[in-house]
């Protein structure tokens, strides 16, 4: 394995992390890895995957840790932390990208909780395969270089069996780092932590006068972007706590996700959703909300006058809607086809929507049969159904891997027609996900 890995993260104060080995799987074997993913990393010839990617054997540089991190779960604050992820470190590709590469249910660490910081090998396959699907329709998203099974039972419910995810990330900073850092740690810190998270996803802000204002913009910019991109396939995430949420602007903890059938506002996947906060409507102004506690975070860097930082918080959290209500509009245009810019536009689409919904309409199959011309372009032909996945979960449990790499294969190509995996489910109501903690 290649040996461009590095600890900057590691070298930040130890309020934002703790050093943490991961545990020694028992008996590793690789039952998933992402070769073209390892390719873009630069990490050569893995050849004790199973062992690297278990927790059982440190690639070379590697510093272990865990970080630091809370959430307003639900809408409620809470102390959390990497309760049973480990990061081996960052690891620089080709390109001279840095990404993050985290282990994700490799035993307990000091934030773990009652947990026992294992994970179990459906949970981590319907990780790996939706963050595929994401890829592949363009939405940024952190992404799995493999899924190592560990030997080990897992006790949730039932026994399962226990697994490892390896996960790719521009990195796991969080808008919950910062909620962490505003309750628990000082201005000092708060300022490292901005610093550092400038540098390493907006460097071009790091000289500008006032950089932590276009800080809160450049991620309200990412986020509008990120869920305009999730309306636009029906994609519900199902637990969009500020700890969810990443500062990078990619899709992170593919938990209780799935993608739409029947087009309904209201959907709710996720079994702890029991009111609806995360449903599809939802979802852009949960977007705002979790904002609006980032700049809260913000505020002691914004303007040493409070008022004048409330001001400027404010301000951004428009922006985002600005943003939303734009890349909403313009990805609804280039789905339908829809040429030029009429005021009216926006109500044609709703009433389309409307339409939809009255008659239950298939949401990714109507779009694409109203696709003409180019507009196929933005009109996937597959998406990981719900069906589909817990097919290839069902077999996978039983040994067969082959049915979620068929499925996989599809997935890598959702612009092209597939008889077999464009289908919608023979009943499309009842559908339940579970967060597999």
């Amino acid at each position: 394995m290649s040996r461009n890995l590095e600890n900057t993260y590691a070298a930040l104060p130890e309020i934002f992390f703790r050093k943490q080995m991961p545990e020694a799987a028992p008996a590793p074997h690789a039952v998933v890895f992402n070769e073209e993913l390892a390719k873009g990393l630069g990490l050569g010839d893995v050849k004790d995957a199973a062992e690297i990617f278990s927790g059982a054997k440190l690639p070379p540089g590697s510093v272990p840790i865990s970080q630091a991190y809370a959430g307003h779960q639900f809408g409620y604050f809470t102390m959390l932390g990497d309760g049973r992820a480990v990061l081996l470190g960052e690891q620089i590709a080709p390109s001279g990208e840095r990404f993050d590469i985290q282990l994700k249910g490799s035993g307990r660490t000091p934030f773990s909780r009652r947990g026992d910081g294992y994970a179990a090998l459906l949970p981590m396959l319907r990780e790996y395969i939706v963050g595929e699907a994401m890829f592949a329709l363009g939405i940024p998203t952190t992404r799995g270089l493999a899924v190592v099974l560990t030997g080990r039972e897992v006790v949730r419910e039932e026994v399962l069996q226990g697994a490892v995810l390896t996960r790719v990330a521009s990195s796991h900073i969080r808008v919950g780092t910062f909620d962490y850092i505003s309750e628990f740690g000082t201005p000092d810190d708060l300022r490292i932590l901005a610093d550092y998270t400038i540098r390493r996803h907006f460097a071009r802000l790091e000289n500008a006068a006032d950089k932590y204002v276009l800080f809160l913009r450049e991620v309200a910019r990412r986020q509008a972007d990120l869920i305009a991109k999730w309306q636009l396939v029906g994609f519900i995430h199902g637990v969009m706590n500020t700890d969810n949420m990443a500062i990078s602007g990619e899709t992170i903890d593919y938990g209780p996700c799935a993608f739409m059938d029947a087009y309904d506002p209201d959907t709710v996947f996720s079994s702890i959703d029991t009111h609806g906060r995360y449903a599809y409507k939802n979802q852009p102004k949960i977007g705002a909300w979790n904002l609006a506690r980032f700049a809260e975070a913000l505020l002691p860097l914004l303007d040493a006058d409070e008022e004048k930082a409330a001001v400027l918080a404010r301000r951004e959290i428009e922006f985002y809607w600005d943003c939303f209500n734009q890349n909403w509009l313009s990805g609804m245009r280039a789905k339908l086809g829809i040429t030029g810019e009429n005021p009216d536009d926006a109500d044609r689409i709703n009433d389309f929507l409307e339409e939809m919904a009255a008659k239950k309409s298939d949401f990714t199959n109507t779009f694409r049969a109203q696709a003409k011309g180019d507009a196929k372009k933005y009109n996937p032909a597959v998406i990981p159904r719900n069906h589909r996945v817990e097919e290839a979960l069902s077999a996978a449990d039983e040994g067969d891997f082959s049915v979620m790499h068929e499925l996989l294969a599809a997935l890598r190509n959702p612009f092209e027609d597939s008889e077999k995996y464009s289908q919608p489910p023979p009943t499309c109501c009842g559908y339940q996900t579970f967060c597999g903690t």
